[in-house]
């Protein structure tokens, strides 16, 4: 469905027409550009759109198809680009990710919103609050969803930080570590920390190429060379997004190892205690085992102190035995 269509003429809104065609060629006339926001569009509706702007069928079929990586294409009248808005939810810490498709023409933008996450009129608020950066055209439109994606990235970033120190603290507490449920509460969490890497890594080569950074010299289609320094404030926020997510990413994988080695070590101890009192049961044992054969001629059998003999004898061994687990760290 259409979620909003406006004209903007040097930085400042007008309802757009009904008619697409019209609002484009009014677009033209004035000097301007229309904005169209779409969430979820069916194929008849965005067939409309798509055959208004001139946009390329294969662009077409992946904005209705989503489920696309970030990325930047150029085709011979729009520019595409592919975005993964993320959402961290609180309530069950995890993350889920949308996805934004943006073409932008000479005189056109058209964003494609695929997921609940990440609502757009914020940034359309923000742009028609800053008529400056507004009358930049079609570009200003991809600098500022750009720009909130990242940013909330950022946030995003902060939350699992939070949500690590936590996990961290479970692990190495005195009881935490042994429970079943840890190491699936870290698999679980590696899970969300690849899930966020999937909508941030890929980013890096298109915000790159916008920001003219790099290998990237040249520019870019459909985008206003004066806006690479807005672009390159992106990609270094960017920057430390990924840079974030890779720490995240090996320090969880330190957490699950040391994990392992704490339930190993466990383990250890246990078989050495159940070990230990083996040995402490096996000493009376051997005594009554020898003392209860069935032979008529056996040592102090027919003595009178011989069965309290034997068992101070087994009270001795197995003090002795218990002082030197005990010392061994055993018990």
């Amino acid at each position: 469905m259409i979620v909003d269509c406006a004209i903007y003429r040097d930085g400042h809104r007008t309802d757009g027409p009904e008619d697409l065609s019209d609002a484009l060629a009014g677009a033209r006339s004035a000097g301007g550009f229309v904005w169209i926001g779409l969430h979820e569009p069916t194929q008849e509706e965005f067939d409309l759109v798509s055959q208004e702007f001139g946009l390329h069928p294969l662009a077409v079929e992946d904005a209705l198809k989503a489920h696309q990586r970030p990325k930047l294409e150029v085709y011979d009248d729009s520019l595409f680009a592919v975005l993964k808005p993320v959402v961290y939810e609180p309530e069950s810490d995890a993350v889920s990710t949308g996805e934004l498709m943006i073409f932008l023409g000479d005189a056109f933008a058209v964003v494609v919103r695929h997921g609940e996450g990440s609502p757009l009129r914020a940034v359309r608020r923000r742009l028609e609050h800053e008529p400056e950066l507004l009358g930049k055209g079609p570009t200003a439109v991809l600098y500022a969803i750009a720009d909130a994606a990242v940013d909330h990235y950022l946030e995003v970033a902060v939350e699992l930080q939070n949500d690590l120190e936590e996990l961290e603290a479970e692990v190495f507490s005195p009881d935490g570590g042994g429970s079943r449920h840890t190491a699936s509460r870290i698999y679980t969490f590696k899970r969300q920390v690849l899930e966020f890497r999937r909508a941030t890594g890929p980013l890096a080569p298109p915000l790159a190429r916008l920001a003219g950074t790099g290998l990237y010299g040249a520019g870019v289609p459909f985008v206003n060379d004066r806006a690479r320094p807005f672009f390159r404030d992106v990609n270094d926020h960017l920057t430390r997004v990924n840079e974030s997510v890779e720490s995240l990413d090996r320090l969880v994988s330190d957490i699950l190892s040391a994990h392992l080695a704490q339930t190993s070590v466990r383990q250890n101890d246990d078989m050495r205690k159940i070990s230990a009192w083996a040995a402490m049961a096996a000493v009376p044992t051997m005594l009554a085992g020898i003392y209860g054969m069935n032979f008529d001629h056996m040592p102090e059998l027919h003595w009178v102190w011989g069965y309290p003999a034997v068992i101070a004898l087994m009270a001795v061994l197995e003090v002795l035995l218990y002082r030197q687990f005990k010392r061994r760290g055993w018990l």
